[in-house]
């Protein structure tokens, strides 16, 4: 609970945040605990529809794993991961599509409306928005395997990763007041539905419209050093260099990975933040700390 005595300057401190990013596109990739625990739902729909009010453009972008889950085993479907991605058939990509881009995205839209905002749900294949080629998983090469063989490649099923964004209809959208709230399936050339990881989508959408900010929301606080201490912000070139001395390591390494593709295409800050935190995305964009980890071009 904030106590009243600090509400004024909490407005203060938020003040030239606001007027910086408004008008601005603003990409969150909700996903985690955020979307699971009800205070927390709510919670963020507030955040989303206020940053609307504001005059900034938030454009959200949600995963849905333990959902899915819970519908394949419903099924008797057994999920299966290679490199952490969802080993995707036919009968398992019926339901991701199903509740991605079905039960998940109109519940946040519902959450969104019910606080004030306009809310519309897509999936990358509205206005084909997202064009995706299927994903090439490369078998880790022998050591003792000749030079001149081509490496093995494992298939993933239908999970795909992006080729384009074609973001016309998140243009209209914004401009016309509303919020757009996407589902991470693509469409391939001839059609095919494929499954994409959710920060990918996040990071490649942000690249596309010029976002000012791209926030992945996870259940950690954001990256930690050697000591697991919290590092509150960290340059492009640093944070490469501690992914290659193994400071940043397992599922946090594509996460950064996202974060500074985006940087590198034209996104002018990343952030990696815990979503556990309740109103996690006003505190990372209007407070002079922050609450998770700022990725910059040094």
């Amino acid at each position: 609970m904030i106590e009243k005595s600090n509400i004024p300057k909490i407005l203060i401190e938020a003040l030239p945040y606001i007027r910086k990013f408004s008008g601005k596109r603003i990409v969150i990739k909700y996903g985690g605990h955020a979307m699971v625990d009800e205070q927390l739902k709510q919670a963020f729909a507030s955040d989303i529809t206020l940053l609307k009010y504001i005059g900034i453009n938030p454009i959200v972008v949600h995963g849905g794993g333990p959902q899915i889950n819970k519908v394949l085993d419903s099924m008797g479907i057994t999920s299966k991961f290679i490199r952490g991605m969802r080993y995707t058939d036919d009968e398992t990509m019926d339901v991701v599509e199903m509740v991605l881009g079905g039960k998940v995205n109109k519940e946040i839209v519902a959450n969104i409306n019910s606080k004030g905002g306009k809310a519309v749900g897509l999936t990358g294949k509205d206005g084909s928005l997202i064009i995706a080629e299927k994903m090439k998983i490369y078998k880790d090469q022998d050591p003792n395997q000749t030079a001149d063989k081509p490496p093995e490649i494992i298939d993933p099923g239908m999970v795909g990763e992006v080729s384009q964004i074609n973001p016309d209809i998140i243009y209209t959208l914004a401009d016309q007041g509303f919020i757009p709230v996407i589902a991470p399936v693509g469409v391939g050339k001839n059609g095919e539905t494929y499954n994409i990881n959710t920060d990918l989508v996040a990071s490649n959408i942000a690249s596309a419209i010029d976002a000012e900010r791209l926030i992945l929301l996870t259940d950690v606080d954001g990256v930690l050093d050697s000591n697991d201490n919290l590092i509150s912000s960290v340059g492009f070139e640093s944070a490469r260099e501690m992914i290659s001395e193994k400071v940043i390591l397992g599922g946090m390494i594509p996460k950064v990975e996202c974060a500074l593709q985006a940087l590198k295409k034209g996104v002018s800050k990343s952030h990696i933040i815990n979503g556990k935190v309740e109103h996690a995305v006003l505190l990372e964009l209007f407070t002079d700390s922050g609450i998770g980890t700022l990725f910059f071009n040094e």
